[in-house]
């Protein structure tokens, strides 16, 4: 029972000499993410979502995914040192937009075949969308940006061999100019986030040193930043509807450095490992938790009789995360479905490839 779990969990990721902060702060994101889209479901649904739950929501929104970016941003410098630009953008295609292509088309398929079921509307020309608009299509829209931004980033530091300071002046005035394209959220999206990523990879060479590591690891940075937070989330939330670029970017950088400092006390800490392990596997619980918090919910609401939007939300968020894991543990890594996330067939001791 125990090796079962193990393998179930790939627990033995907790006992390697792993940043153990990232995988806490991918596992924070993540499981925002989770609440978010289990959330929406619920509402899509038609039931009564207490207020403190959406407001839940708009407090998460507001950081969650430029942290994403930012922690691919840190990790760019190491990539490039370890691959030609040719093998590096291979591995980012099968580690994003490989899984995208297959998990959209799948994802779709199965809501058309499953439309009584389900409270999404799709249509065959949603197919389409995922060629120009993953905002469309769910949860989806996260992985092409990344990808976009990446491969963006890479040609222009090793091609053109741009400073860091024209990569942050870049991000800005794609950040500026995404609202105007954003019809075409494949275009629109990584053009919002470009600016995360180069802050990421700004801060890398600094954020690494001892001195900055033991700044973010001491309780009082914790404690100090967390009335910059509140503050910043309650001005978010009574003007999220009139909230300026500029403003929203102060705010997204409170949020994500509160998370840091959050992760980096955690891992001090060394509690609430389960993070860690979420963090560990993200990717696929970002391609896989829609489908299986929406088939949990239709069971439970249609032939369980539950209606209560808390339960529901809890049941969501915890199959949400855990089946995704074990789906991926013992039946992709090192089995027959491989190619759900792999261009081949991976040696048996690949490194999992996470949202980043």
């Amino acid at each position: 029972m125990n090796n079962w779990f193990a393998k179930a969990f790939n627990t033995s990721i907790l006992e390697k000499n792993r940043m153990a902060w990232v995988d806490y702060l991918r596992g924070i994101a993540i499981l925002l993410v989770v609440y978010r889209h289990v959330l929406l479901g619920l509402e899509s649904s038609h039931l009564a979502i207490p207020p403190s739950l959406m407001t839940a929501n708009m407090i998460f929104f507001s950081f969650r995914m430029p942290l994403f970016f930012i922690i691919s941003g840190i990790f760019i410098n190491g990539s490039i040192s370890r691959r030609p630009l040719n093998k590096l953008i291979y591995t980012k295609f099968e580690n994003l937009l490989y899984p995208y292509l297959v998990w959209s088309f799948i994802q779709i398929t199965v809501q058309l075949a499953m439309s009584t079921y389900t409270n999404t509307q799709r249509s065959f020309k949603d197919y389409s969308y995922i060629l120009y608009q993953p905002r469309a299509l769910d949860q989806f829209w996260y992985l092409p940006a990344l990808f976009n931004a990446t491969l963006i980033y890479l040609l222009v530091k090793v091609k053109l061999k741009a400073p860091q300071w024209s990569q942050l002046l870049l991000g800005l005035g794609l950040y500026f100019l995404a609202p105007s394209v954003n019809r075409y959220s494949m275009l629109s999206d990584w053009m919002e986030f470009y600016i995360f990523f180069a802050l990421g990879d700004a801060i890398s060479d600094l954020f690494f040193h001892q001195r900055s590591q033991s700044f973010l690891t001491k309780p009082l940075t914790l404690l100090a930043s967390i009335p910059f937070f509140v503050a910043a989330q309650m001005y978010y939330l009574h003007f999220h509807g009139d909230v300026k670029p500029v403003e929203f970017l102060l705010i997204a950088i409170i949020g994500c450095f509160t998370m840091f400092a959050l992760a980096f006390r955690l891992q001090t800490w060394n509690i609430l490992r389960f993070l860690r392990v979420l963090g560990f596997h993200s990717l696929f619980i970002y391609v896989m938790h829609v489908l299986v918090a929406a088939f949990v919910r239709a069971i439970l609401m249609r032939y369980a009789g539950v209606h209560d939007p808390v339960l529901l939300l809890a049941c969501g968020i915890i199959t949400g995360v855990i089946v995704p894991v074990v789906v991926y543990n013992l039946l992709i890594k090192d089995n027959i479905l491989w190619f759900l996330f792999y261009l081949k067939r991976p040696e048996k001791y690949k490194k999992t490839p996470a949202v980043t």
